[in-house]
């Protein structure tokens, strides 16, 4: 497997990523609570960080069970 890195993946590559893993049950993000998605919603915003080079997807998954898992 490749490395998610952002040294190591272009932008198109990191929108990708972020839409084959969220994509991962078959259907849309929008409004679904199937992967804990805490009141649905848009998902694939809190990963823009990653997709802008700015935040690494392991930093933004932590910050979020930090905030929203562990209360």
């Amino acid at each position: 497997m490749k490395s998610i890195l952002i040294k190591d993946t272009t932008r198109e590559e990191r929108i990708r990523i972020v839409q084959q893993s969220l994509n991962v049950c078959g259907t849309e993000c929008e409004f679904c609570n199937g992967c804990d998605n805490l009141g649905g919603g848009i998902v694939d915003n809190l990963y823009q960080p990653y997709i802008d080079g700015e935040k690494e997807i392991s930093e933004i998954n932590a910050e979020y069970r930090r905030n929203f898992v562990n209360g």
